[in-house]
Protein backbone atom coordinates (compact mmCIF):
# COMPACT_ATOMS: atom_id res chain seq x y z
CA UNK A 1 0.00 0.00 0.00
CA UNK A 2 1.45 3.41 -0.77
CA UNK A 3 1.38 5.73 2.17
CA UNK A 4 1.26 9.62 1.32
CA UNK A 5 1.55 12.17 3.70
CA UNK A 6 -0.51 15.26 3.10
CA UNK A 7 0.68 18.11 5.28
CA UNK A 8 1.92 22.33 4.56
CA UNK A 9 1.38 24.97 7.00
CA UNK A 10 -1.22 26.31 9.46
CA UNK A 11 -4.28 28.06 6.99
CA UNK A 12 -2.77 26.95 3.81
CA UNK A 13 -4.88 24.75 2.98
CA UNK A 14 -4.00 21.13 3.42
CA UNK A 15 -8.00 20.45 4.65
CA UNK A 16 -9.13 21.68 0.96
CA UNK A 17 -6.93 19.79 -0.75
CA UNK A 18 -8.07 16.74 1.15
CA UNK A 19 -11.51 17.55 0.34
CA UNK A 20 -10.44 17.23 -3.20
CA UNK A 21 -8.29 14.73 -3.61
CA UNK A 22 -11.18 12.69 -1.42
CA UNK A 23 -13.96 13.49 -3.86
CA UNK A 24 -11.56 12.14 -6.51
CA UNK A 25 -12.11 8.95 -4.72
CA UNK A 26 -9.00 9.07 -2.28
CA UNK A 27 -8.67 7.08 0.91
CA UNK A 28 -8.01 10.11 3.35
CA UNK A 29 -6.96 10.03 7.14
CA UNK A 30 -7.47 13.09 8.77
CA UNK A 31 -5.03 13.00 11.35
CA UNK A 32 -6.64 16.02 13.41
CA UNK A 33 -9.79 14.50 13.86
CA UNK A 34 -7.81 11.43 14.97
CA UNK A 35 -6.25 13.79 17.64
CA UNK A 36 -9.57 14.84 18.07
CA UNK A 37 -10.97 11.50 19.19
CA UNK A 38 -7.75 10.78 21.42
CA UNK A 39 -8.42 13.60 23.47
CA UNK A 40 -12.21 12.78 24.46
CA UNK A 41 -13.18 11.93 27.57
CA UNK A 42 -11.44 8.80 28.78
CA UNK A 43 -9.06 8.41 26.62
CA UNK A 44 -5.50 8.13 28.26
CA UNK A 45 -4.41 11.09 26.22
CA UNK A 46 -7.20 12.99 27.78
CA UNK A 47 -6.14 11.33 31.33
CA UNK A 48 -2.94 13.27 30.55
CA UNK A 49 -3.74 15.98 29.57
CA UNK A 50 -6.04 16.68 32.58
CA UNK A 51 -2.99 15.48 34.78
CA UNK A 52 -0.65 17.88 33.31
CA UNK A 53 -2.68 21.18 32.25
CA UNK A 54 -5.30 20.88 35.29
CA UNK A 55 -9.35 21.41 35.11
CA UNK A 56 -9.15 24.72 33.85
CA UNK A 57 -8.38 23.95 30.36
CA UNK A 58 -11.48 21.43 30.51
CA UNK A 59 -15.36 22.19 30.08
CA UNK A 60 -17.66 21.10 32.77
CA UNK A 61 -19.10 17.95 30.88
CA UNK A 62 -15.25 16.97 30.67
CA UNK A 63 -14.75 17.90 27.09
CA UNK A 64 -11.45 19.37 26.42
CA UNK A 65 -11.59 22.78 25.89
CA UNK A 66 -9.32 23.02 22.64
CA UNK A 67 -9.59 26.87 22.05
CA UNK A 68 -8.59 27.56 25.88
CA UNK A 69 -5.37 25.02 25.68
CA UNK A 70 -4.66 26.50 21.53
CA UNK A 71 -4.21 29.95 23.21
CA UNK A 72 -1.81 28.77 25.79
CA UNK A 73 0.24 26.46 23.79
CA UNK A 74 1.47 28.73 21.23
CA UNK A 75 2.69 31.10 23.59
CA UNK A 76 4.28 28.96 25.41
CA UNK A 77 6.99 26.22 23.96
CA UNK A 78 7.29 24.07 27.09
CA UNK A 79 3.36 23.87 27.12
CA UNK A 80 3.18 23.03 23.53
CA UNK A 81 5.98 20.47 23.54
CA UNK A 82 4.41 18.78 26.55
CA UNK A 83 0.93 18.41 24.63
CA UNK A 84 2.90 17.39 21.35
CA UNK A 85 4.42 14.31 23.73
CA UNK A 86 1.23 13.04 25.07
CA UNK A 87 -1.07 13.91 21.76
CA UNK A 88 1.31 12.89 19.14
CA UNK A 89 2.31 9.26 20.01
CA UNK A 90 -1.88 8.44 20.85
CA UNK A 91 -2.59 9.77 17.43
CA UNK A 92 0.85 8.15 15.63
CA UNK A 93 -0.85 4.55 17.03
CA UNK A 94 -4.56 5.19 16.13
CA UNK A 95 -3.17 5.63 12.41
CA UNK A 96 -1.06 2.74 12.22
CA UNK A 97 -3.92 0.96 13.16
CA UNK A 98 -5.65 2.39 10.47
CA UNK A 99 -3.72 1.80 7.78
CA UNK A 100 -3.27 -1.55 8.73
CA UNK A 101 -6.61 -1.97 8.41
CA UNK A 102 -7.17 -0.50 4.98
CA UNK A 103 -4.37 -2.13 3.82
CA UNK A 104 -5.97 -5.73 5.07
CA UNK A 105 -8.97 -4.42 2.72
CA UNK A 106 -7.04 -4.11 -0.56
CA UNK A 107 -6.71 -0.44 -0.53
CA UNK A 108 -3.66 0.48 -2.92
CA UNK A 109 -3.30 4.04 -1.41
CA UNK A 110 -4.25 6.24 1.20
CA UNK A 111 -3.39 9.73 2.02
CA UNK A 112 -2.96 10.88 5.55
CA UNK A 113 -3.43 14.66 6.40
CA UNK A 114 -0.76 15.61 8.83
CA UNK A 115 -0.31 19.18 9.86
CA UNK A 116 3.01 18.72 12.20
CA UNK A 117 4.83 15.54 9.86
CA UNK A 118 8.10 17.33 9.87
CA UNK A 119 8.18 18.54 13.26
CA UNK A 120 6.92 15.60 14.71
CA UNK A 121 9.60 13.50 13.16
CA UNK A 122 6.94 11.43 11.08
CA UNK A 123 7.74 11.92 7.12
CA UNK A 124 9.88 8.32 7.29
CA UNK A 125 6.50 6.43 8.11
CA UNK A 126 5.01 7.55 4.41
CA UNK A 127 6.00 7.01 0.94
CA UNK A 128 5.40 10.63 -0.38
CA UNK A 129 4.82 13.26 0.73
CA UNK A 130 2.75 16.40 -0.40
CA UNK A 131 3.34 20.24 0.68
CA UNK A 132 0.19 22.24 0.28
CA UNK A 133 1.78 25.87 -0.41
CA UNK A 134 0.63 29.25 0.43
CA UNK A 135 1.94 32.65 1.50
CA UNK A 136 1.92 33.95 4.79
CA UNK A 137 -0.49 36.82 4.06
CA UNK A 138 -2.68 33.92 2.80
CA UNK A 139 -2.43 31.75 5.65
CA UNK A 140 -2.81 35.10 8.15
CA UNK A 141 -6.25 35.49 6.75
CA UNK A 142 -7.49 32.14 6.49
CA UNK A 143 -6.37 31.45 10.13
CA UNK A 144 -8.19 34.96 11.15
CA UNK A 145 -11.45 34.24 9.50
CA UNK A 146 -11.75 30.54 9.94
CA UNK A 147 -10.73 30.70 13.64
CA UNK A 148 -11.67 34.08 14.32
CA UNK A 149 -8.50 34.88 15.84
CA UNK A 150 -6.80 37.63 16.33
CA UNK A 151 -3.77 38.88 13.92
CA UNK A 152 -0.92 38.66 16.55
CA UNK A 153 -2.40 35.09 17.47
CA UNK A 154 -2.52 33.93 13.94
CA UNK A 155 1.14 34.76 13.17
CA UNK A 156 2.14 33.29 16.32
CA UNK A 157 0.52 29.67 15.13
CA UNK A 158 2.40 29.78 11.72
CA UNK A 159 5.34 31.03 13.57
CA UNK A 160 5.34 27.74 15.95
CA UNK A 161 6.00 25.86 13.02
CA UNK A 162 8.58 24.60 10.58
CA UNK A 163 8.46 27.10 7.58
CA UNK A 164 6.78 26.25 4.47
CA UNK A 165 10.16 27.10 2.46
CA UNK A 166 11.85 24.12 4.29
CA UNK A 167 8.82 21.84 4.29
CA UNK A 168 8.70 22.13 0.40
CA UNK A 169 12.14 21.17 -0.23
CA UNK A 170 11.61 18.16 1.20
CA UNK A 171 8.49 17.53 -0.88
CA UNK A 172 7.65 14.92 -3.13
CA UNK A 173 5.20 17.03 -4.78
CA UNK A 174 3.73 20.43 -4.21
CA UNK A 175 0.31 21.76 -4.67
CA UNK A 176 0.32 25.98 -5.05
CA UNK A 177 -2.89 27.48 -2.74
CA UNK A 178 -2.36 30.65 -3.49
CA UNK A 179 -4.83 31.47 -6.73
CA UNK A 180 -8.12 30.37 -7.25
CA UNK A 181 -9.72 27.06 -6.19
CA UNK A 182 -10.13 25.99 -10.12
CA UNK A 183 -6.31 25.83 -10.54
CA UNK A 184 -5.75 24.55 -7.19
CA UNK A 185 -8.47 21.16 -7.88
CA UNK A 186 -6.75 21.52 -11.46
CA UNK A 187 -3.08 20.43 -9.87
CA UNK A 188 -5.01 18.11 -7.80
CA UNK A 189 -6.63 16.34 -10.05
CA UNK A 190 -3.38 16.12 -12.36
CA UNK A 191 -1.59 14.56 -9.63
CA UNK A 192 -4.26 12.12 -8.41
CA UNK A 193 -4.21 11.18 -12.16
CA UNK A 194 -0.49 10.57 -12.10
CA UNK A 195 -0.37 8.65 -8.73
CA UNK A 196 -3.39 6.00 -9.74
CA UNK A 197 -1.50 5.86 -13.16
CA UNK A 198 2.07 4.67 -11.46
CA UNK A 199 0.53 2.91 -8.68
CA UNK A 200 1.03 -0.70 -10.04
CA UNK A 201 4.24 -0.03 -11.88
CA UNK A 202 6.45 1.86 -9.54
CA UNK A 203 6.01 5.14 -8.69
CA UNK A 204 8.79 7.68 -10.04
CA UNK A 205 9.15 11.24 -8.25
CA UNK A 206 10.65 12.83 -10.91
Amino acid sequence: MLKIALTGGPGSGKSTVARMFRDLGAQVIDADEVAHEAVSPGRPAWEELRREFGPDYFREDGVLDRAKLSHLVFRDAEARRKLNAIVHPQVAREIAGRLKDLAAQGVKLVMVEVPLLFEAGLEKNYDLVIVVDAGEKEQIERLTARDDRPLQEAAGIIDAQWPLSAKKVRADFVVDNRNSLEKTRSQVQKLWQRLKNHLDKGFEKS
